[in-house]
């Protein structure tokens, strides 16, 4: 079976990690994985594109030119015949809304393609009337859905109008990393020139309105006020970062934190971690919550969407309300003092990791989802 998947990048983030962990598993299994990667140029794709070639997945290029282009189905029609997949499988909006409708205009050997689709996240815009309608429609040409949280799953079926038939969930799995965890602590601490008995508070994501670091900051300002040896390290980048770095100056914070911007060693370098924070406003699954739990790192993070389904709280965590920030603060004050629970609530984390978010679960299940639509 021939299985062709479809995905905008703009880089390295949550569903091209899911993508770079699934696609070689499945191939393992002895299906056709190819990967067709829609590219506005000007993006820096160049890492997904050598990390996929060196996993062994076949991958091919087509250029979007913007959110909205009419002749990308035609470049897409284009790309499946030479492809000749029995299932295209979707990712995100845009290989949804140009990527659905191409399968359709598509016959190969007398039928059309099956069309899977996974949908990664909650997106607020996803809301409007004119979304609602286009995913309403997008769904009557789906033959399956993947949904990587039971938030996910809710919003597609209450939002977006899926059939609850068609749409099952399967969690985000992550291999655990290899090698000795003092070990990887210790190379990651040397790797950013932090002293071994420095409490680090980590925060690893795009710095966007989504993921609620202004609530972030603040609490950590309050937090630390009696811990003055504590840094706060943020990986990522985004739209936010220059009001970011304003605001930590504003708060007094900005000699304590430290804007790593993007890094490839992202995942690796969250060994250095004591502490993980994530207070975003809505969150389709979250992926760097299991790098976090892989490295036995505490979370704090915000009880929304998807979050506590991954978080157990007070097991593996500590969760607070949405721009909560006094509860944020109290979160981070009572896990930068007592070193103990920190290690429990981490060594929890990564049991949660190995047995309910496993990857060769995920691999197995999504398998399982093309051999149900290839029998419609």
């Amino acid at each position: 079976m021939r299985v062709v998947h479809v995905i905008k990048v703009k880089g390295i983030a949550g569903a091209e990690n899911h993508l770079l962990t699934l696609l070689p598993g499945l191939k393992a299994r002895d299906l056709d994985i190819h990967l067709i990667y829609l590219h506005n140029p000007g993006q820096p794709v160049e890492a997904f594109y050598e990390a996929a070639a060196a996993a062994g997945i076949p991958t091919q290029k087509v250029v979007i030119h913007g959110s909205a282009d009419p002749l990308l189905s035609s470049r897409l029609i284009g790309a499946f015949r030479r492809l000749q997949p029995d299932i295209v499988h979707t990712h995100l909006l845009h290989a949804d809304l140009y990527g659905i409708p191409a399968a359709w205009g598509l016959k190969l050997r007398g039928k059309r393609p099956r069309v899977v689709s996974s949908k990664h996240n909650d997106d607020q815009f996803r809301l409007s009337k004119t979304q609602r309608a286009l995913n309403h429609q997008l769904w009557r040409m789906t033959d399956r859905g993947i949904a990587i949280s039971e938030a996910v799953r809710r919003f597609s079926i209450d939002v977006e109008g899926a059939a609850p038939e068609k749409i099952e969930t399967i969690y985000y799995g992550l291999p655990p990393p290899a090698g000795d965890p003092l070990a990887r602590r210790k190379a990651a601490r040397e790797k950013l020139n932090i002293a071994p008995e420095t409490v680090v508070v980590g925060v690893t994501c795009r710095l966007v309105e989504q993921k609620g670091l202004a609530y972030g900051l603040d609490a950590f300002a309050q937090a630390a006020q009696n811990w003055p040896e504590v840094q706060l390290v943020i990986t990522g980048d985004g739209d936010l970062r220059g009001s970011l770095e304003a605001q930590a100056k504003t708060l007094g914070i900005a000699g304590r934190t430290r804007f790593l911007g993007w890094r490839d060693d992202a995942a690796e370098i969250m060994a250095a971690y004591d502490i993980f924070l994530m207070p975003s406003l809505w969150e389709g699954f979250g992926l760097v919550l299991l790098e976090a739990m892989a490295q036995s790192v505490p979370v704090i993070a915000s009880r929304v969407s998807a979050i506590p389904e991954i978080v157990a709280g007070g097991e593996t965590g500590l969760l607070a309300e949405p721009r909560d920030v006094q509860a944020l603060a109290a979160h981070l004050a009572l896990l930068i003092g007592d070193a103990p629970l920190r290690r429990h609530l981490g060594m929890v984390g990564q049991d949660r990791l190995e047995t309910r978010f496993n990857a060769q679960e995920m691999i197995r299940r999504t398998a399982a989802v093309y051999a149900q639509a290839a029998q419609k």
